[in-house]
């Protein structure tokens, strides 16, 4: 099966690409942090749509380390924008276990194989780079994957087989959040046509 979807949101976020001149990745991050070390949550909650609660609320599972004087920092916000992105289709528990798989516990840097900074920039340019095929089949999805992380050296053995499989979830059911957005616009139709019938 081959897919065409053109995703017209920074992934993560509720902006749309064209409202930040195209930027995703690590290019839309470092706009956010221009000015500052640091961005407080109500910037986090504007740019994703995430409300203070539901944060707390992973903070509290450990899903997301704590802030810092109120401030989070580039790696702390994508971590935040990869389970935002994923949420929709996955179980949070789901979520949070490809993401310890890839960088273990959130509150230790010392055994992460890639800075969350780093993993959020190479979905984007993934599901950029996908985004202008002529079409999306699971095996485009892993062909992009490795030539994305071809050049990554690993810290610990097998941390690049490691990645690779986890980046297959993360882009696979990004995709899939994508389907069931465009499935829910066409249910919501029938719903809607279905009333003013009544």
């Amino acid at each position: 099966m081959k897919l065409i979807l053109d995703e017209e949101y920074i992934p993560g976020t509720s902006l749309r690409k064209r409202d930040m001149d195209g930027s995703t990745g690590l290019a839309f991050l470092q706009k956010m942090f221009l000015f500052s070390d640091g961005v407080m949550l109500s910037q986090i909650r504007s740019v994703s749509g995430i409300d203070g609660s539901t944060l707390q609320n992973w903070t509290k599972r450990g899903w997301v380390e704590n802030s810092v004087s109120k401030k989070y920092n580039i790696n702390q916000v994508a971590h935040i924008l990869i389970i935002n992105m994923l949420r929709s289709c996955m179980q949070l528990e789901r979520i949070a276990f490809l993401i310890q798989y890839i960088n273990g516990s959130v509150s230790d840097r010392s055994d992460d194989i890639i800075p969350d900074s780093e993993l959020y920039d190479i979905i984007c340019r993934v599901l950029d780079r996908l985004s202008v095929q002529e079409g999306v089949s699971l095996r485009s999805i892993d062909e992009m994957i490795q030539t994305e992380i071809s050049d990554y050296k690993e810290p610990v053995e097998g941390a690049k087989n490691r990645l690779y499989q986890a980046l297959q979830v993360i882009i696979t059911a990004y995709y899939a959040a994508i389907i069931k957005r465009v499935m829910d616009r066409r249910l919501n139709r029938l719903v809607e046509e279905k009333g003013t019938q009544a």
